[in-house]
């Protein structure tokens, strides 16, 4: 059998292998910038284009990287499609991150 201890080492492992995952999610500048602007609030596609400055192909994948790995939530409206933070650590985390590397714009215009 297995001690508590054992056990309580795998639910660390466990919850390291997660906390790596997410921390991946946000290791690219593209992604970062997506999440800097999508912190500020809901954003359709064309306008995450035009103020984050990433182009297609590059967007799409990237915000598919984000949707999949569960970090922004796509929701339609006609043929548009828009974007925001889903719940859990990301608004959190990037409050940090904005607080240490200012990574957001306040109020962009």
């Amino acid at each position: 059998a297995m001690s508590a201890n054992e056990t309580e080492w795998d639910a660390l492992n466990a919850s390291a292998a997660q906390a790596v995952d997410f921390i991946k999610k946000l290791g690219n500048a593209d992604r970062l910038k997506l999440l800097c602007r999508l912190s500020q609030g809901e954003c359709h596609v064309g306008q995450l284009e035009a103020e984050c400055g990433i182009r297609q192909p590059t967007l799409s994948q990237q915000l598919g990287v984000l949707r999949r790995g569960g970090l922004i939530v796509p929701r339609k409206e006609g043929k548009q499609i828009f974007y925001h933070l889903n719940d859990g650590p990301v608004m959190e985390i990037m409050m940090i991150l904005h607080k240490h590397f200012r990574c957001r714009q306040e109020n962009p215009s």
